[in-house]
């Protein structure tokens, strides 16, 4: 039977990278996202380049009866997926009192509880056949809380500290899961938050999404719990253990505000 990593969020950015970095190593895909061209044009190109097969799936994960149809066909079709890649995410930037609550529920929806169905529902099917690997996409804003976009950052917490315990729990049951922490990456992730990351361009603060996905596939290969890409991601993961809550609250609004045109 062949097996299958299956992507979220392949469209573009971390998800369209980390596609082609698997396609490039041999493996199968199903690539997951809304955009129907977008995905037939990717599926065609990987599957041309590396010999490999590419299905795709549209389902806007905002929606849990279109999640409900995926995982459905998912299991009736009986691919054996040996890799869950949960890279598709939404984000909301400026004062939360002032977001449409359709923009954020629709991000909760996508980051916090797509991703958990999708690691309960694939989970299970690993367990049970005896093994298979889950990567939770978080963000190095896990590791503080960022006021003008704090229920993103909060989201992306949820995923980190999920992703560590969900570990430990499926150890014994030969399924190994990671989460990637990524910085600032060029995408169309900004665009899509509104947000204003124009002074972060030539910065060496903003990675590549090919970058990011080449250091994670290794990564992945050395079965790492936890995924920082680049030193000065790591120290910013860091930082915030050395001081006091109070002050990291402040530092991180500061930073944080003007890209959000707050």
């Amino acid at each position: 039977m062949r097996s299958y990593a299956l992507v979220t969020g392949a469209s573009s950015g971390i998800g369209l990278a980390m596609a082609e970095a698997l396609a490039r190593r041999g493996r199968n895909l199903i690539l997951v996202a809304r955009r129907r061209e977008a995905l037939e044009n990717i599926a065609c190109e990987l599957a041309q380049r590396f010999g490999v097969e590419v299905l795709f799936r549209l389902c806007d994960l905002s929606e849990p009866l279109q999640l409900s149809g995926l995982l459905i066909e998912l299991e009736q079709g009986e691919w054996h997926i040996d890799l869950l890649v949960n890279n598709a995410g939404l984000g909301c930037a400026g004062p939360f009192l002032e977001q449409d609550w359709g923009r954020e529920q629709e991000q909760l929806e996508v980051n916090v509880l797509a991703l958990t169905r999708l690691c309960h529902a694939l989970g299970q099917r690993m367990a049970e056949q005896g093994g298979g690997q889950i990567l939770n996409v978080a963000s190095v804003a896990a590791f503080q809380p960022g006021p003008w976009m704090s229920s993103y950052y909060a989201s992306k917490a949820y995923v980190l500290h999920f992703s560590e315990g969900l570990r430990e729990e499926l150890r014994a049951r030969g399924v190994r899961v990671s989460v990637l922490c990524p910085g600032p990456t060029h995408s169309a992730f900004f665009r899509s938050a509104r947000m204003d990351v124009s002074r972060l361009t030539g910065s060496s603060l903003m990675m590549s999404a090919e970058e990011v996905a080449l250091l994670t596939v290794r990564a992945l290969q050395k079965d790492r719990a936890l995924i920082i890409p680049g030193w000065r991601n790591r120290l910013l993961a860091m930082s915030p253990r050395l001081a006091p809550r109070w002050l990291v609250r402040k530092i991180s609004a500061r930073l944080t505000r003007p890209f959000t045109g707050a």
